[in-house]
Parts: structure tokens; C-alpha cells; sequence
């Protein structure tokens, strides 16, 4: 299969590569594109063969659910069992965004989307160009990220080339995504809302809009490989590179020497060594590649550049990587958790 690469201008969108992409994803057919989060590899949602191809593209477990794209609240009514209260009040607050909610599926639904549970994650993205694709194409879109099922997600097109070249007919090209982490997920199938993957939209913000408690899925930050997954990203490793990883957390201090020593071990050894460090760090370690993934103080920009960074390391072919920890305040606990699931939950505290 070829993969045609079509730039798309997010400002204004060309109707005839459009229209090429919803033809495809009405035939049942793959489309990768951008979403304000990362980017997402599209098929018709509920369309039980179209599903089977985004596993088998990405090499994705059959069991870890995939999310549904929509772009209006009704579309979440025409496909839930019920909705449930908290549904339309999240969806005023913060839809088009990066906040997905689980909510009982109806029949609609094919179990090839939900990973075979009864209940189906749905989010209304806030990008022109997915947007755009589902309305076109009449169809509600599932789209986890484009990439080989583990890695990085993408956060550029050239990402998704890299992965899906000759896999998949179509990506559109809408350039370097905003936000650069995926969508926060919430639980709303039981009586308490329960957050199974934390993101830009945190816990506060729900609450706040909710007017009640919302918990947090004691397995986001631990690792529970016998749980069946009820949201994308919660069994299996994810985002990593190829190299193993390993985040050293404490005093900042400490940190740095730390790193510092575990590279010169690995030097020793012949290997070749990568540090993901911050814009006050950098300067401090002697690694062979190191990378400043930003100002502590900017959260954003530590989000937006993760998975950039974890690939590029990939393309040096280092044999190790080292990484400070961040514990931001406001998106640190989404930040950790990729890192975390990157790292098979490998840290050393000093």
C-alpha cells in the first residue's frame, strides 16, 4: 500500500483532500490526522471491520478500547445507553477539547471499538481539520494515536510517516499538534466520576465544573498489568523509546549527580547515552545527547515537546536514557504518568 501525504492548512482547509479523506473513511479505509492532543488514526467507529484495521495497523492488544470522535453532543446521545447528568455539563465546559468521557454504549457501538467492554470512550475534538473529517464524512471517527502501538505517540505528521508509511492509504499533514499530550479520561459509568488517564483538562477543573467529587484511578500512577483496560493506555506500555528509560526523582541537586554517575556507568560499558533535562539543568550533565524538554515553569512547552524528544533519541539509536522527573503543578501528574508508562515504572529516588 502507498501512503499519500497530504499537507492540509488548518486555516483553510482544501475541500478536495477533504473529500479524498471522507471518501475513505466512509469505504471503511484508514486516515491518519491531527487533533489539538496528538495525532490520530482514523477509521469509522461504528464499522466493525474499519475497527479490526486500526488494530492491525498499529499492532494494538484487541482489548485496549479505542475512543470515538464526534463533533457535536448529540452524536455522544445517538451511541451512550444513557447519559449520564455530569455528560452535558463536562461537554458545555470543555468540549471541543481534550477531555474524553466513558459512558455505557448502546448497540451501535461494535465490541471491535470498545476493546469488548459495554461501555465506549467518546471526546469531540478541537482541531479544524478532525473536525472537519467527521462531519464530512458523516461518520463518528475512532482514533487512538498514530503510531506503532507502545511508541511515542506523534505529534507531527513525519511521526506518523515513520510508523504507518505503506500501512495506511492517507495522512493528513495539519503540521506540529498544540497541546502534545493526550486527552484526559473520565469514567462517568459509575456513581462517582473516576479519571482512568490524567491530562490537560485535571481533576480540579472537573470538579470544579461538576460540583462533586471526581476520583482518581489508583492505576495511574501505579503499574496493574492484570486489569482488563477500561480507557486507552492503562495496561500496556506505552509512549516508549526504544532505549530503556529510567526517571531519577529527588532534590535537584542530587538528581543531576545521580544521572551524571549512571551515565558515566553506562559510557563505561561502550554504550551510548541520552539525559532529558530542563532549560535549568542542561548545561549540568555530560551525556552524549542531552535534551532540555523546556522551562520548568512552562508546563505546556514540557507537554508539547515529550514525545518529540523520546523519538528523537530513537534516531540517535541511544542505548540508554536518563530523565529528571516533574512533579508541575498543574499537568505534572499527566506529564509523570506518560513518562512512568514510558519507563515500565522503572524510577530511582535519591
Amino acid at each position: 500500500m502507498q501512503t499519500k501525504v497530504v499537507k492540509i492548512d488548518s486555516a483553510n482547509i482544501d475541500d478536495a483532500a477533504m473529500k479524498e479523506a471522507c471518501d475513505l473513511i466512509r469505504a471503511g479505509e484508514l486516515v491518519a490526522f491531527p487533533t489539538e492532543t496528538v495525532y490520530g488514526l482514523g477509521a469509522d467507529a461504528l464499522h466493525p471491520e474499519a475497527s479490526k484495521k486500526i488494530y492491525a495497523a498499529k499492532g494494538r492488544p484487541s482489548d485496549n478500547p479505542l475512543i470515538v470522535h464526534i463533533s457535536k453532543f448529540e452524536d455522544l446521545v445517538s451511541i451512550a445507553r444513557e447519559v449520564p447528568p455530569q455528560a452535558k455539563k463536562l461537554a458545555d465546559a470543555f468540549w471541543p477539547g481534550p477531555l474524553t468521557m466513558i459512558v455505557w454504549k448502546n448497540d451501535r457501538v461494535p465490541y471491535e471499538t470498545t476493546g469488548g467492554m459495554d461501555t465506549v470512550a467518546i471526546r469531540m475534538p478541537k482541531h479544524p481539520v478532525a473536525l472537519r473529517l467527521i462531519e464530512g464524512s458523516g461518520c463518528l471517527i475512532a482514533a487512538p494515536s498514530a503510531n506503532t502501538s507502545g511508541k511515542p505517540s506523534p505529534t507531527e505528521a513525519s511521526h506518523v510517516a515513520l510508523d504507518m508509511d505503506g500501512r495506511i492509504p492517507m495522512i493528513l499533514d495539519g503540521g506540529p499538534v498544540g497541546i502534545g499530550i493526550e486527552s484526559t479520561i473520565v469514567d462517568l459509568s459509575e456513581s462517582t466520576p473516576m479519571i482512568l488517564r490524567p491530562g490537560y483538562i485535571t481533576q480540579e477543573m472537573l470538579q470544579e465544573v461538576l460540583g462533586e467529587e471526581v476520583r482518581m484511578d489508583p492505576g495511574i500512577i501505579a503499574s496493574d498489568s492484570a486489569r482488563k483496560p477500561k480507557a486507552p493506555g492503562m495496561k500496556y506500555k506505552h509512549y516508549a523509546p526504544k532505549a530503556d528509560l529510567v526517571l531519577v526523582e529527588g532534590e535537584t541537586d542530587k538528581v543531576v549527580a545521580r544521572i551524571n554517575e549512571l551515565v558515566r556507568e553506562k559510557q563505561q560499558l561502550g554504550q551510548k547515552v541520552g539525559v532529558i533535562a530542563t532549560d535549568e539543568t542542561f548545561s549540568r550533565y555530560e551525556a552524549d545527547h542531552v535534551v532540555s524538554i523546556g522551562a520548568r515553569e512552562d508546563e505546556d512547552a514540557i507537554a508539547r515537546h515529550l514525545y518529540k524528544i523520546l523519538r528523537e533519541f530513537d534516531d540517535w539509536n541511544v542505548d540508554a536514557i536518563y530523565s529528571e522527573s516533574f512533579a508541575t503543578p498543574r499537568i505534572g501528574q499527566a506529564i509523570m504518568n506518560r513518562l512512568l508508562k514510558a519507563a515500565g515504572h522503572q524510577v530511582i529516588p535519591v
